[in-house]
């Protein structure tokens, strides 16, 4: 598939929050957690959207693997590190906030009514001393496995890529497979963090699969398309203004949704785009009223993958990725010191009548240095936005873009 034609999918899986899926006592804590995990999602969505074409990651993913980085952070690098990634809470009820956020998302999902896990790893060089406080606090508060590997030697380390990319490969049902490329990995290299994040639910109201037709679907650029487009009327939460559309279709248990942002303009994403802001995301989404509404949909599915260095670089998380500056001293004691060499990352969504499946996996490598009114009609055959959330939260875990559905 082409990685970057021209349709935009922001997929926001939100985290759990006020339905008591939370602990009481931490809500405010998650809440202050959410909201500064939204605002990286869509600071990096701003950077990744520079490149044309579909676009697609999950910010959750990414969050998380370098927040397990995070603690074993100091002095400036871990000031850049929570500047980026708007880490606004103290250490200790970050790190517990996380927890709870994880733990919302693990929890039974409505009697099976969608598959939602998340996991973390830690795969570290052997007989490299790391600090327990550094082992625990990840242990402890993002369930991560530690796991002793051999980076040095070349038969051990390839043994150490394939059995990191197989724990992927089976935390993901399979989508993401080889997130780790030969030869990322070397001598130098005393510990790779892993996340993996995948998702799998049927729409509440599916598209029946005789209603799916080719029909036009209109590129930015004016041109049509052929592409599978489903089709139905019901009930869902809609709203409209000058600029665009939106609508929220939940899955099966009305826990987890997806919003669609469409543009009113065929070429009309490059604006949606330019003010894509927490707050213009909220203004988008607060309208939202329940009505009938005649949908068309394409059916489309894609994979992406980035190094993510130079765009975390850019947002100010410089000290980290730099062999001279880098301060990981809470991580372990090595006087030579650690730096990030990699931020790895892939994803994978599909949607069809069904309903959504969707993965990430993010690998943080590091060296040591050296009638009413009739039914509006809501026709997505152009460029537009889709979020997936939790009903009752708002935390990013999926962003993306499509512009050609048939990449």
């Amino acid at each position: 598939m082409k990685r970057r034609a021209k349709i935009v999918f922001l997929f926001l899986l939100s985290l759990l929050c006020a339905s008591g899926r939370l602990y009481a006592q931490d809500q405010t804590d998650a809440q202050i957690l959410a909201e500064g995990n939204n605002m990286f999602a869509l600071d990096l969505y701003g950077q990744l959207q520079k490149a044309s074409g579909n676009l697609f990651f999950s910010p959750y993913s990414i969050s998380s693997a370098l927040a397990m980085t995070y603690v074993g952070a100091s002095g400036q690098t871990a000031s850049q590190m929570a500047d980026v990634l708007h880490f606004e809470l103290d250490e200790t009820y970050l790190h517990n906030a996380f927890s709870e956020l994880m733990t919302g998302l693990d929890a039974d999902p409505q009697e099976d009514a969608y598959q939602l896990s998340i996991a973390n790893a830690l795969w570290a060089q052997m007989d490299y001393e790391f600090y327990d406080d550094f082992i625990n606090i990840t242990k402890n508060y993002y369930n991560a496995g530690f796991e002793e590997v051999d980076f040095v030697d070349d038969v051990e380390r390839e043994a150490a890529r394939q059995k990191i990319n197989l724990w992927v490969e089976d935390k993901t049902d399979n989508k993401i497979k080889d997130l780790i490329a030969k030869d990322t990995l070397d001598a130098l290299t005393r510990l790779v963090l892993t996340n993996a994040i995948y998702f799998k639910g049927n729409w509440a109201s599916r598209f029946d699969p005789a209603n799916t037709q080719d029909r036009p679907f209109t590129l930015s650029n004016g041109r049509e398309v052929e592409v599978p487009m489903m089709k139905q009327q019901q009930e869902f939460n809609y709203s409209a203004n000058d600029m665009l559309q939106v609508l929220e279709m939940p899955y099966d248990g009305q826990a987890l949704s997806m919003v669609i942002i469409l543009p009113k303009e065929v070429d009309g994403l490059e604006e949606v785009e330019g003010s894509f802001t927490i707050e213009d995301l909220e203004d988008w989404l607060a309208p939202l009223r329940k009505r009938e509404v005649s949908v068309s949909m394409p059916k489309f599915k894609m994979s992406d993958e980035f190094l993510l260095g130079d765009a975390l670089k850019t947002l100010g998380m410089r000290d980290a990725f730099s062999s001279k500056s880098a301060d990981f001293s809470k991580m372990a004691p090595d006087p030579v010191g650690l730096y990030i060499s990699s931020v790895i990352h892939k994803a994978f969504v599909e949607v069809n009548e069904e309903g959504t499946e969707a993965a990430a996996a993010t690998a943080v490598t590091m060296k040591i240095r050296g009638m009413p009114e009739p039914a509006p009609v809501f026709k997505a055959d152009h460029p537009f936005i889709f979020v997936i959330r939790d009903i009752h939260s708002e935390s990013i875990l999926f962003i993306g873009r499509v512009m050609d559905p048939r990449d």
